[in-house]
């Protein structure tokens, strides 16, 4: 990338690092900077899933608490402080992956090297980007949406307070990604994005990467995360602790130096977000359970720890390998789920669903058709929520907005959102919330079109009458 003067922005974002790196406090402070800390920052793409971890949660806590306001938090420093911190991380990860110095450019940088974006000046999400292609002072394209800069505050906007009704435009004209994870993603070199990405060793150890030299031959350096699945009191399964997955030619190995550079394949997170969401609130959300509690209880011990294992993979789920003993124990704990739901208990109905919909419960285990499955995970939703489960209602209503396992319809998706929120269900109450002040914003808009197109018309007549008295006249 040839020389170009540094802008404000460079200063900040390197000031912003490095206050970070030392604990130091930045101006007006940080919201959530523990939990930034926590997140392993060693600026990998992996670090980017964290976050997406981290902005999920805070954005259910502040749903939780009632504080769930875009509006307000914006006006909020330590709110925007921490939106701006996000980015200018984003934004180093991705210019490390270019090989370069991340570059910073403001709205007066914005304007006056790419006159073709249409930005809006009270914008927050589009007041800065950063640029990464191969030369700052060249036009790669005439299009704007193949301008190689990062607007890295939109997908974490997208990621904190998008919904089905709080849709974000992008400044270039593109589908703003939903989380920094999928954003840095898109925007990868070609040699990256086509083929495993090379990541330096010196990075922070990758939590559980994928080490690959033979494209069928998976080589697995560490115990399985597994860590205890036990017989006790569950009967599901006899002690497999120590034990190793790899598959018929893998051999465990010890990496004594690392190399300068590996093959880290790196993939979307193992388990589509609707789900993780739902697995959250099975544990935040209590609803009052007539039976089958014993039987769900047990089966989840062994299910939340290949949970737990899968959530640390880079791949997805259907390729992360057990072994034949731990397949054994996740059937029979699906079949206590099954005994569970069978007696009316809804979570374990959800549950059962969520396995069925993945194409990973009893019947898929069978050896049914993958649309078998899928309708019988829907079945297990649709039957949840009939007994007044929010949990379910909820779920169900993204279903059918998003059309997952069901022909997408969004006045269904709003019934169940709706009976979500009259079962207590605080987010699809706050989404409702904002859905009806939508509604009445664009009621009264229409409402004074109309009035104006009233009153432009009785203008118009009198304009016309008082034209045929002096003509007359």
């Amino acid at each position: 990338m040839s020389s170009s003067p540094l802008t404000p922005l460079d200063y900040i974002a390197a000031g912003y690092w490095q206050d970070f790196l030392a604990r130091h406090a930045v101006a007006g402070g940080i919201a959530y900077e523990v939990d930034l800390h926590h997140c392993s920052l060693d600026e990998s793409l992996a670090s980017l899933q964290r976050l997406d971890t981290l902005m999920s949660q805070i954005r259910r806590d502040m749903v939780k608490t009632g504080i769930w306001d875009e509006a307000t938090l914006l006006k909020d420093e330590r709110y925007r402080n921490f939106m701006v911190f996000l980015a200018f991380y984003a934004g180093r990860v991705l210019a490390r992956q270019w090989q370069q110095s991340p570059r910073w450019f403001g709205q007066f940088e914005l304007d006056t090297r790419y006159p073709e974006l249409t930005l809006t000046p009270d914008d927050f999400y589009q007041h800065m980007a950063m640029f990464y292609g191969a030369n700052i002072n060249t036009k790669n394209s005439s299009d704007k949406g193949n301008i190689p800069l990062f607007f890295a505050l939109e997908p974490i906007g997208m990621r904190l307070f998008g919904h089905i009704d709080r849709t974000f435009k992008s400044a270039q004209g593109i589908q703003v990604a939903s989380g920094l994870y999928q954003a840095v993603s898109t925007r990868l070199p070609k040699a990256l994005s086509d083929k495993p990405h090379l990541v330096d060793t010196t990075m922070a150890a990758l939590a559980n990467a994928e080490i690959t030299d033979k494209p069928n031959t998976e080589i697995v350096n560490e115990k399985i995360a597994i860590d205890k699945i036990s017989p006790e009191n569950s009967g599901y399964a006899t002690d497999v602790e120590n034990t190793k997955i790899t598959n018929s030619e893998a051999t465990p190995i010890e990496v004594a130096k690392p190399k300068p550079v590996v093959k880290v394949v790196i993939k979307e997170p193992p388990t589509p977000e609707m789900f993780t969401q739902l697995l959250t609130e099975l544990h935040e959300i209590e609803v009052t359970q007539s039976a089958g509690e014993t039987e769900y209880e047990q089966a989840c011990k062994v299910l939340e720890q290949f949970e737990r294992h899968i959530a640390k993979q880079e791949k997805p789920r259907d390729q992360v390998v057990f072994s034949e003993m731990h397949l054994q124990a996740k059937q029979q704990a699906l079949l206590g789920l099954k005994v569970a739901a069978d007696t009316g208990n809804s979570a374990a109905m959800l549950r059962l669903a969520m396995y069925e919909l993945l194409g990973e419960g009893l019947i898929a285990n069978e050896g049914a058709d993958k649309a078998v499955s899928i309708e019988a995970g829907v079945e297990w939703v649709k039957q949840a929520a009939s007994k007044n489960d929010s949990r379910a209602q909820r779920l169900l209503s993204k279903m059918y907005y998003q059309g997952v396992g069901v022909i997408q319809d969004l006045k269904v998706g709003r019934y169940w959102l709706e009976q979500a929120a009259e079962n207590g269900h605080i987010e699809a109450a706050s989404l409702l919330g904002q859905w009806q002040q939508a509604q009445v914003l664009i009621s009264t808009q229409k409402q004074e079109q109309h009035s104006l197109k009233r009153y432009q018309l009785l203008f118009a007549v009198i304009i016309v009458i008082a034209l045929l008295i002096i003509i007359l006249v």
